[in-house]
């Protein structure tokens, strides 16, 4: 075993122990080439940046399943590029556009197109009122390191860098402990359905 491979594996073991500075090195160790990875492969930075962040959370969500007669790297590496393959997929499969200005007729077949309204009706606006206010509570019951993270994040829409610079923190442990907290959120989501 090489000394990555032992460094990796002693890092992902600390990992699954809870160890939330492993998950950062891991991420920081890799976050650069698997970014890159992505970059190559869709052509748009910030769909890149997302795929990255998206990889290391299934990654990090899938640890225990890691077997150790691979290298990390190449692990997580499939992991990324699956996920990047499946995004373009499902964007091939958005692309097939319908003018409205054009008509279709299939000789006994005669379509219509049902255009949806850029506002919401009033049972829509009623229902995003109640899922706002669902996430604020769910966001109320993380730590307050947490807690502050995704408030920048999703409630004031600050970039990572954003937040990295205003809090004086390295990006990859911001990245890091937004992905702990979108866990922690999830688990405490799945404690509330499970109680109903």
């Amino acid at each position: 075993m090489s000394e990555i491979s032992k460094r990796d594996s002693e890092l992902v073991q600390r990992a699954l122990q809870g160890d939330e500075r492993a998950y950062t090195e891991l991420l920081r160790l890799y976050r650069e080439s698997v970014y890159y990875m992505m970059l190559k492969m869709i052509g748009n930075k910030d769909d890149a940046e997302d795929l990255t962040i998206e990889a290391f959370g299934k990654a990090f969500k899938r640890l225990v399943s890691y077997d150790t007669s691979w290298a990390f790297s190449t692990w997580l590496f499939k992991i990324a590029s699956n996920n990047c393959i499946d995004q373009i997929r499902k964007k091939k499969k958005q692309k097939n556009p319908i003018s409205i200005d054009s008509s279709y007729s299939d000789d006994d077949d005669e379509s219509t197109i049902d255009l949806e309204a850029d506002v919401l009706n009033p049972e829509e606006k009623l229902m995003r009122g109640q899922r706002i206010k669902e996430m604020h509570r769910i966001v109320e019951q993380l730590k307050p390191k947490y807690r502050l993270l995704v408030e920048m994040r999703y409630f004031k829409e600050l970039s990572y860098e954003e937040i990295s610079e205003e809090l004086e923190l390295p990006l990859g442990t911001v990245k890091a402990q937004l992905f702990r907290a979108r866990e922690l959120m999830h688990e405490i989501l799945k404690h509330t359905i499970n109680m109903i």
